[in-house]
């Protein structure tokens, strides 16, 4: 398994599935708590981006979704995944 197989494509089905199913059960389905650091921004929402990736490799032909234990969230795994994907990043905000 490696992220860099994760799709464009199957990142906005993973998005468009948290969008159906809400934040608290997408999160849930897939086993990810929230993120700590960094979301994704499309169209002004955030979504959790550890938990998009981790959904994503499900899109993917024959793949399974990767649960949180399988990769990493930081700078330099998911969220460096989605943004030379073209996505936007955000560093989460406290306060």
């Amino acid at each position: 398994m490696t992220l860099n197989e994760i799709t464009r494509s199957a990142v906005l089905q993973a998005v468009a599935e948290y969008d159906r199913l809400g934040r608290d059960a997408f999160l849930e389905r897939y086993g990810f708590g929230p993120s700590r650091s960094y979301l994704l921004e499309i169209d002004g929402k955030q979504y959790d981006s550890k938990a998009i990736v981790g959904a994503a490799h499900g899109y993917l032909s024959g793949r399974e979704p990767l649960g949180r234990d399988e990769f990493s969230g930081g700078k330099n795994h998911a969220a460096k995944l989605l943004s030379d994907l073209g996505f936007e990043v955000v560093v989460r905000t406290v306060g």
